[in-house]
């Protein structure tokens, strides 16, 4: 597992990949293209432009709508350029204009000469804010690359760990030839979407592919099509194979509740010990069923548990209970026969 990374992303990288929704087109500042856009919230310039540029955060991108074109032309072309000028010029990423409007002159000649790239979306503002911090959440989340298997059961998203030669890899191309996804053989890209969401993905370069000891590196999309291969999955649960120890005390009930965390989100962990002849690939399949089970109320072992405890109250004789004053002797019932005569 490597420690976790801050993307970023240059403005072309940006114009490459967003969303064609957007329909994105630069109108100035080419020079300005990799510049750097490290913060997915955006930012609008409407108090920026009327003074208060302490409100511009370095890394955002910057959006300017109806209501701010409309605030720059009803100045006069001296105040409408202070006001474009007494902007931190440097600290903006790109500039992104809604609607299909075109900024005033002298807001393209400071982009062009300042090397800030102006970019124009056909969509109003609420949509383009929309679209564009959903993309960038995606694109700019807090990643780490953890060392295992992934996979998709049942629309639950499963990493696999353990040491190598365990049989990890052969686990999830066997769960494959069961109807269920592979979505990365190795190394795995865990993105944190959210504060509690975590989603795994495969690096480009190994998508698709998965290594077998004896068969080598093999492309299940060739082999299989594409329903076996899925882009990516939630984090939903992890389970580590370990090798199997005859010294070793192993829970026999599934009460123990155990996690990891990546990138501060907290994912169920299953330990299934490996040994010969468990058929692993029917344990992972029942471990999902079971974890989809407790989401939604139903917990086997501790309902065991309960009904066991309710078995043995009931069938405990009735009787005075130790400790209790009624419990105690009166002096009459302690006192000998004798002395009743």
């Amino acid at each position: 597992m490597t420690s976790p990374v801050s993307p970023e992303m240059t403005v072309s990288e940006l114009m490459a990949r967003v969303p064609r929704e957007l329909g994105l087109r630069l109108i100035a500042g080419e020079a300005g293209l990799e510049r750097k856009i490290t913060i997915p919230r955006i930012q609008k310039l409407g108090l920026a432009l009327a003074g208060f540029v302490h409100y511009v955060h370095p890394g955002r991108v910057q959006i300017i709508g109806q209501s701010e074109i409309q605030f720059l032309q009803q100045l006069d072309p001296a105040r409408r350029r202070q006001a474009i000028e007494n902007l931190p010029l440097k600290d903006i990423s790109c500039v992104l204009v809604t609607k299909g409007l075109i900024p005033p002159a002298e807001f393209l000649d400071i982009a062009e000469r300042e090397g800030i790239p102006v970019l124009v979306s056909t969509l109003v503002s609420s949509q383009a804010i929309l679209k564009l911090t959903e993309f960038l959440q995606r694109q700019l989340a807090p990643r780490q690359w953890v060392h295992g298997v992934m996979v998709e059961l049942f629309g639950v998203g499963v990493i696999l760990l353990g040491e190598s030669g365990l049989g990890k890899s052969e686990c999830a191309l066997d769960l494959v030839l069961r109807g269920h996804r592979l979505v990365a053989d190795d190394i795995i890209e865990v993105r944190a979407v959210a504060s509690d969401r975590l989603i795994g993905f495969a690096p480009e370069r190994v998508r698709q592919h998965i290594e077998i000891r004896g068969l080598g590196i093999l492309n299940l999309r060739d082999i299989f099509g594409i329903a076996a291969i899925a882009e990516e999955a939630p984090v939903d649960l992890a389970i580590e194979f370990e090798r199997w120890d005859h010294t070793k005390e192993y829970d026999r009930l599934g009460m123990t509740d155990e996690s990891v965390e990546w990138l501060g989100v907290r994912v169920p962990l299953l330990r299934i010990p490996v040994s010969a002849g468990r058929n692993l690939t029917t344990l992972v399949e029942v471990a999902v069923r079971m974890h989809l089970l407790k989401t939604q109320g139903v917990d086997a072992q501790r309902e065991l548990i309960r009904r066991h405890d309710e078995l043995v109250r009931q069938a405990r004789p009735p009787g005075p209970v130790e400790g209790h004053p009624r419990s105690a002797p009166s002096a009459e019932s302690a006192a000998p026969l004798t002395s009743q005569r």
